[in-house]
């Protein structure tokens, strides 16, 4: 550009010829006058080069990658993958660079060809939304876990819930779009988008056609919404491309490096605190805030329903010989004179519940991992009373333990009862001692197992009665005063009682 800027400054101040002009700059004549024709240079073209080596191959790669376009996305040609065919299949002799540069413009070639014009598009207010699930890792208790992440989005502000659980089932689904709309305050006035869900759709039909879950279709006449299904596989995830976007957003945001928790529980704790750190971001060059816009979309929402949807699904199990009902390939304890019987479950998302005829007879946290026993000791203490020598080795005991429901005190007040009545006495006096649990508060019971020791006496009755004084001691009542109107007893005037009548009685009957 300055050499143009020379020449021609020398033209034009000096009326210098062009060989001259050529020979002071020391260039060709064709540049001199391109100088003189236009003072910005002419555009370089690329050489034509050819690919004496790859050129009779190059058919033979355009069809394999054209070929790709139909198979499977984790299975199709890498440039390696093509190197190593054109050698063993081809014969050729060629280095891996040249392939590698020949394949990326044979792809974006071949890509391009298929590329999708997407039109912009602007959703209403408290309208619409979107819903996905989406793949993580976590470390819960020690254990790494693959685990699904439920996202529910408002199209038009961008506000999303996002809830971890162990498996997409549909509890997991419906559970998911409660407590999404709990969280909102409300539920999308239009319609939901999907992608083809198993929790949601039993079968594809021709064109937008779904022959629907009936579970899906009696939580989306709850709620009262629409739901939208998008074409299935990869050609229809730009119709929900805002939650698609968002699962990865918020994976690499939240979920970067992999979180380590205790429990499902705390990890959805972390993320409803990242969802509402969230609110404080910008979506592309928005002039508002998330929150901004969420605040203003959210009063539009239609209110929630009055009921709650029950998103459990109804189970029917036997009660094995070890008082247990198997859920999902994981095993939870009821009590065991409920063994042999067929009992309704109530599986939820989270939570286990068993039931006999309609009375709910044991509740528990849905485990995280597949053939897992969930054991609770209180549920075996009629069995231990004629068993106490299964106690020592009880599973239930260990999660009693684990727990901290089997609290040092209780072990202390075993080992004392064991030592002075012998094992088998011993170990029945503790498990007496435990039934009290089911109708005294802990603290008492633990306070009357101090005092049995103190005693050195370990009859349940004797904790029972200790644990109640100390209740008493502990709890002071409060004096109930008379109403105003009330007549002092005292000034009552009542006649004093006689037994006349009683005589008369036995005059007759000895007459």
């Amino acid at each position: 550009m300055k050499q143009f800027e020379r020449i021609r400054r020398d033209a034009r101040d000096e009326g210098m010829s062009i060989r001259a002009l050529a020979e002071r700059h020391k260039v060709h004549r064709r540049t001199v006058r391109a100088a003189l024709a236009d003072a910005v240079p002419p555009t370089r073209k690329p050489p034509a080069r050819t690919a004496p080596v790859l050129g009779p191959y190059e058919a033979t790669i355009r069809r394999w990658l054209t070929e790709d376009l139909d198979a499977p996305r984790k299975q199709r040609h890498t440039a390696r993958r093509v190197w190593q065919r054109l050698l063993e299949e081809e014969g050729a002799v060629v280095a891996e660079s040249s392939v590698r540069n020949l394949v990326a413009v044979l792809k974006a070639e071949i890509n391009g060809s298929k590329a999708q014009v997407m039109i912009p598009q602007t959703h209403p207010p408290a309208e619409e939304a979107e819903v996905d699930f989406g793949e993580f890792q976590a470390v819960i208790a020690g254990v790494v876990m693959k685990l699904f992440m439920f996202c529910l989005r408002l199209s038009h502000s961008g506000k999303a819930v996002h809830i971890a659980y162990a498996n997409q089932s549909q509890e997991s689904f419906l559970d998911g779009h409660a407590r999404a709309f709990e969280a909102l305050g409300g539920v999308p006035t239009g319609m939901i988008r999907y992608d083809n869900l198993t929790p949601a759709v039993i079968r594809v039909a021709l064109g937008r056609e779904r022959l629907e879950n009936p579970r899906f279709v009696a939580m989306r006449s709850h709620y009262g919404y629409d739901s939208f299904f998008c074409i299935p596989g990869i050609d229809g995830a730009h119709e929900k491309g805002g939650v698609e976007g968002e699962i990865g957003r918020f994976r690499r945001r939240h979920l970067t490096p992999v979180p380590h928790v205790g429990s499902l529980a705390a990890l959805n704790a972390a993320l409803a605190a990242a969802d509402a750190r969230d609110d404080a971001r910008r979506i592309g060059a928005r002039a508002e805030t998330v929150g901004v816009a969420a605040a203003r979309e959210v009063p539009l929402l239609r209110p929630l329903p009055e009921t709650i949807f029950d998103v459990a699904a109804p189970l029917s199990c036997r009660v094995d010989a070890k008082a247990r009902v198997c859920v999902r390939q994981s095993y939870y304890s009821v009590p065991a004179r409920y063994a042999g019987r067929r009992l309704e479950v109530r599986l939820g998302a989270d939570t286990i519940r068993v039931l006999d005829a309609g009375t709910v007879i044991a509740t528990h946290v849905r485990s995280l991992h597949k053939g897992s026993e969930d054991l609770v000791l209180d549920h075996y203490l009629e069995v231990l009373g004629r068993k106490p020598g299964a106690l020592s080795g009880a599973t239930a005991l260990v999660a009693a333990r684990g727990s901290g429901a089997f609290t040092p005190a209780h072990q202390r007040f075993w080992d004392a009862a064991r030592k002075h009545l012998g094992d088998g006495p011993g170990t029945r006096a503790l498990v007496g001692v435990l039934l009290l649990h089911r109708t005294l508060p802990a603290t008492a019971v633990a306070a009357g197992m101090d005092a049995a020791l103190v005693l050195g006496n370990f009859d349940p009755d004797l904790v029972a009665v200790e644990a109640r004084r100390s209740m008493l001691t502990t709890t002071t009542p409060t004096p109930v005063p008379l109403p105003a109107t009330a007549t002092p007893t005292a000034a009552i005037d009542r006649p004093v009682p006689s037994l006349a009548g009683y005589d008369e009685l036995l005059k007759g009957a000895t007459a």
